[in-house]
């Protein structure tokens, strides 16, 4: 199966299935919430409705037990000393206490107590207080703050054969009732059992869940000591969260019970200050929604079912176009290797990558084609230039290649480059010049008025044509049409050029003859410098008469071998230039200016090689020497002779010389150190190596440092102090051993090196020996 088919039936399976399981998923996890969330509002129902209920028997108990503890009975009561004589008084509030029950609770036990008269009634019999089990207990309660209030305990049965105490929630009524008294006249106290509030709670044996009360106090007054630890961590968590927050007395929260994930619900009541809590297993409440979770799996599944359905056929559908596309990818795909082979790149990388190939091969051959066009144009015009082409060969291809038509008159420019020794271009870099100055050409003249620039011989041409018949307007148009190419060139390449017109013609056939008539007006550079735009037909003006004869030149150019052979540089260059003043004086043609060049050539290397110098150590090689036939301007061929020919030659004769003096200075030496002893002049040593005694003078001078007779006497006294040292030669054998005629001359010689005599010079020796 194809990459791209899988890629694609990938994408429809995950566009189709994740969307479906983030549904389901999204439909069961809002579905469970709110099953979650139903449960806790009907848990806060109940709790409310508990509460209401609870405290609707609390209210009614305390309500029976205000009005009978206001009724004139039981104040009459309080004021009288009550005991069992007392029948009639006794059985009324006995029937009293009874009426306290109602249909909502039922009264365990009912006490009446008259804390000033000592005595106590319940529901069973009537003793004095001091008599009663719980007197402590009615003792305590009176000195609580409050006039009336609740609380949880044990108190004892309602029965006259035994105490048996049981859970009870006590009412407490001081009589009379007064704010902040602990020292009431009595009270009525009235229990109610504890079982009936867990009927009324509805408490359930689930251990999953529970419905319980917390009083004042914090304390669950229904639970067993084991719930009570069990609950524990959710009572204070309840607690908590009501002190932080009065002003919420109910909430919900989640929490843990039993390491299960539980519900808490609580409400706090402002009649008592008791909490109501609902505690309910969470994963119990959930229960139901298993059978959302596993309806919703069908339907995810059956859906994902559809999806992959859709996915196979769908995308099988959207791959055919793509399919049929790489089946003629590579039907036409005649590359080689494994380059754009399908099997190693995604379908459509390889259909992109045979497009651009294509596009890339049609640009290519449209270029090719454009190219070809250009390259035939151009040698068209070569043609024109060369005389191979005809006036009907021309009329035929003008229409192909939109030669200017309906010109009247035509003219050729002509244009080299002057020299390139001031600029950051190589000669190497001069056909490259000329072909850029043509792309000039072709930009700054408009297609109307010029045939395709083209590169020859050195020389980059330009064939204008226009429409105007007037000789001079022609000149002027031709003029301006080669200062634009000449201003623009020098702009934009930074070079010096110079353009030559010829004159104009209206045959075709004549463009040879022009060209070669602006090339011979570009030979006037010679004369007239650089940097010129010059008209074949302003040639006649040029000349004068004949200043130098060819004997002038002879005798410069010798002048300028002599400052070679010199070895000065600085006026070899100016006579250089005397030279060529000289010639390009005359207006003569360029050939004869380029045999005098190559005479005064020849007799510069003429000097290397009489002093034993290769030619091929001046100059690189044969195209250096034709580089002559090349030089156009004044300044080229200064630069060329300076950079080829005197600089080097001058340079090689200096390390000659050099070389060549020490050698004479070094031959010198060694014959006095030889012949010391003998007759020895400087002249007779010039006809030894045969040269000039003045030139040997000089040479010896300049490399030993001291003259040729100074150099003699030292070393002649320096053998005569060797003499006085080593043998017993008497001062005149001495003196003659050295060549002197006289001693006298001898010894002033000697004091004048040694500043003492020779017997002096003796005469300490033999002291120093003495000793």
């Amino acid at each position: 199966m194809s990459k791209y088919l899988l890629k694609l039936l990938a994408y429809s399976l995950v566009l189709g299935i994740l969307p479906t399981i983030i549904i389901g998923f999204a439909s069961y996890s809002i579905a469970s919430g709110d099953m979650e969330k139903k449960v806790k509002e009907m848990n806060m129902q109940w709790l409310d409705q508990t509460q209401m209920r609870v405290e609707q028997i609390l209210k009614t108990t305390e309500k029976s037990a205000t009005q009978f503890a206001n009724s004139s009975l039981v104040k009459e009561a309080m004021n009288s000393p009550l005991s069992s004589y007392n029948f009639e008084s006794i059985r009324l509030l006995t029937k009293e206490l009874y009426n306290l029950q109602s249909s909502d609770a039922i009264i365990n036990q009912a006490y009446l107590v008259s804390l000033e008269q000592n005595w106590a009634l319940n529901l069973n019999v009537m003793k004095p207080l001091d008599q009663m089990e719980n007197r402590q207990e009615f003792i305590d309660n009176a000195k609580q703050p409050k006039s009336i209030f609740w609380y949880t305990g044990l108190s004892a049965a309602n029965t006259d054969l035994f105490y048996e105490p049981v859970e009870t929630i006590t009412l407490v009524h001081k009589i009379p009732i007064l704010p902040q008294t602990d020292k009431p006249q009595g009270l009525l106290v009235v229990s109610i059992i504890l079982s009936e509030i867990q009927d009324v709670m509805g408490l359930s044996s689930n251990v999953s869940s529970r419905n319980y009360i917390l009083d004042r106090a914090g304390e669950d007054i229904l639970a067993a000591e084991a719930d009570k630890k069990r609950y524990k961590e959710i009572n204070s968590a309840v607690v908590q969260q009501l002190q932080a927050d009065t002003d919420q007395p109910a909430g919900i929260f989640n929490t843990r019970l039993d390491g299960k994930e539980a519900a808490a619900m609580y409400r706090s009541s402002s009649y008592n200050s008791w909490t109501y809590i609902s505690v309910v297993d969470i994963g119990e409440m959930k229960k139901d929604t298993r059978k959302i979770a596993g309806f919703t799996i069908l339907v995810c599944l059956a859906i994902v079912l559809v999806v992959v359905t859709l996915a196979l056929y769908g995308s099988r559908r959207m791959y055919l176009p793509i399919s049929n596309l790489l089946h003629v990818a590579r039907t036409y795909d005649h590359s080689d290797g494994e380059q754009r082979s399908p099997r190693n790149r995604d379908d459509l990388e390889y259909i992109k990558s045979s497009i651009q190939s294509l596009a890339g091969s049609r640009d290519l051959l449209e270029k090719q084609m454009l190219g070809q066009t250009s390259h035939l144009k151009e040698y068209f015009v070569l043609k024109l230039f060369t005389g191979q082409i005809s006036e009907n060969d021309y009329l035929f291809r003008s229409e192909i290649y939109g030669f200017p038509s309906g010109w009247k008159s035509l003219g050729v420019l002509t244009l080299q480059i002057d020299n390139l020794q001031e600029t950051r271009c190589r000669e190497e870099d001069r056909e490259l010049l000329l072909y850029a100055v043509s792309n000039i050409a072709q930009e700054v003249l408009p297609p109307s008025l010029r045939f395709p620039p083209i590169t020859l011989n050195q020389s980059q041409v330009t064939l204008v044509a226009t429409d105007q018949d007037d000789r001079e307007a022609v000149r002027n148009i031709l003029y301006e049409a080669a200062e634009c190419i000449k201003i623009n060139a020098e702009k934009v390449l930074q070079i010096k050029v110079s353009i030559g017109i010829s004159n104009p013609y209206v045959q075709l056939t004549d463009t040879v003859i022009a060209y070669g008539e602006s090339l011979n007006a570009l030979k006037a550079r010679i004369s007239l410098g650089p940097e010129i735009i010059i008209h074949y037909g302003d040639l006649g003006s040029q000349g004068g008469n004949e200043h130098y004869e060819y004997s002038h030149l002879k005798m410069l150019e010798e002048r300028v071998i002599y400052a070679i052979k010199e070895m000065q540089p600085e006026s070899a260059s100016e006579l250089l230039g005397q030279y060529l003043d000289t010639l390009v004086y005359k207006d003569r043609a360029l050939y004869e200016h380029q045999t005098m060049l190559l005479q005064l050539a020849s007799g510069l290397l003429r000097i290397a090689q009489e002093q034993g110098i290769p030619v091929k150590q001046v100059l690189e090689g044969e195209s250096d020497m034709r580089k002559i036939f090349q030089l156009q301007t004044r300044e080229e061929i200064i630069h060329w002779f300076e950079s080829k020919l005197i600089h080097p030659i001058i340079k090689l004769l200096s390390d000659n010389s050099k070389i060549q003096y020490v050698k004479i200075a070094d031959r010198l030496v060694n014959m006095i150190h030889e012949q010391y002893d003998q007759e020895i002049t400087l002249e007779m040593y010039s006809k030894i190596l045969n040269y000039h005694p003045v030139y040997l003078s000089r040479i010896f001078k300049r490399e030993i440092g001291v003259s040729f007779s100074d150099y003699l006497t030292d070393y002649r006294m320096k053998m005569a102090k060797e003499m006085l040292e080593k043998t017993d030669m008497k001062i005149s054998e001495i003196s003659e051993k050295i060549k002197y005629k006289n001693i006298s001359s001898f010894i002033r010689s000697y004091k004048k090196t040694y500043q003492i005599t020779p017997g002096q010079y003796r005469e300490n020796m033999m002291n120093g020996a003495e000793k």
